[in-house]
């Protein structure tokens, strides 16, 4: 990725999503752009509309953290998109050197995560990277994935949400599912601009799917931390879960995701089901092989 293109595409798509009414400003007479100038976004941030001008184009070496605060302050960033403003300035400013690596290794699950996601026995549990790949999972977590381990996904979830067709079944409202997806690969584009195994991933994705190119291009990033989401598991039909994300400390980059269903609810009996056809059929719900993953290979 080049950081410098990322941060003027980025910036530019924040201005264009702010009104001069959300920012607070008078309008009067014909505008030729529906969001906010440039120098009315130098306005807001209190710099010269010279310099927003030079950050705008995504020159963010030297620019102070203050500077980037009032920035995201004009733009009304949300948490996500201030923090991918500041990934895109800490690699700017040298921070996020490429790393020399030694030949990609099997990652292996500790045995401790392996107990800590078989504990877990009343939803699907599993660990992924930034990338989306699904690294390690509980035997319900193998069930109710099982279509992105056994097709085009290849254990991938952005691969399954864009190139399986069964993914649109899968999420009912695919619209949201394709968002959430991409914008999660965003994010980890400017924690990591430098990893070659997104880059690869992302290109297969945009040469295969005009809508992950399309939404690619928007920008937009996200946080993946809790919420609800609504699923069709061909096995077992509707459920609707709450998840909660956790990042493992001992494994930076990598994720530990729990769904769960509301007691009593029909969700709940759903995953029961799921959870007893997972155990009774172990050759069509197979325990997930080691995969490979460079994301915490260190020199």
């Amino acid at each position: 990725m080049n950081t410098r293109d990322e941060a003027r595409q980025f910036l530019m798509s924040r201005r264009a999503n702010i009104s001069p009414g959300q920012a607070g400003l008078a309008v009067s007479g014909h505008r030729r752009v529906a969001g906010l100038r440039r120098g009315e976004v130098a306005m807001l941030a209190g710099v010269s509309p010279e310099y927003y001008a030079k950050i705008e184009r995504g020159n963010l070496l030297g620019v102070s953290d203050s500077v980037l605060e009032a920035v995201a302050r004009a733009l009304q960033l949300d948490d996500a998109e201030r923090e991918h403003l500041f990934d895109l300035a800490r690699a700017a400013n040298g921070g996020a050197q490429s790393v020399r690596r030694r030949k990609p290794k099997t990652w292996v699950a500790r045995e401790s995560l392996t107990r800590a996601l078989d504990v877990i026995v009343n939803g699907p549990a599993f660990v992924r990277n930034g990338r989306m790949d699904i690294l390690a999972t509980n035997a319900l977590g193998c069930a109710f994935y099982d279509e992105v381990f056994d097709g085009p996904g290849q254990g991938n979830l952005a691969r399954y949400c864009f190139l399986d067709e069964r993914a649109r079944s899968f999420y009912p409202d695919w619209e949201a599912a394709a968002d959430v997806t991409v914008a999660i690969l965003r994010t980890e584009a400017g924690h990591d601009p430098h990893d070659k195994h997104l880059h690869d991933l992302v290109g297969e994705l945009s040469t295969c799917s005009d809508a992950f190119r399309t939404r690619w291009g928007a920008h937009n990033v996200r946080r993946h931390g809790s919420g609800t989401k609504n699923f069709h598991h061909h096995a077992v039909g509707d459920l609707t879960l709450t998840y909660e994300g956790l990042e493992l400390t001992a494994e930076p980059g990598l994720s530990f995701l729990i769904y769960t269903a509301e007691p009593g609810s029909p969700s709940e009996q759903q995953l029961k089901l799921l959870a007893s056809l997972a155990a009774t059929e172990t050759e069509t719900y197979p325990r997930l092989p080691a995969l490979t993953d460079t994301s915490t290979t260190k020199d």
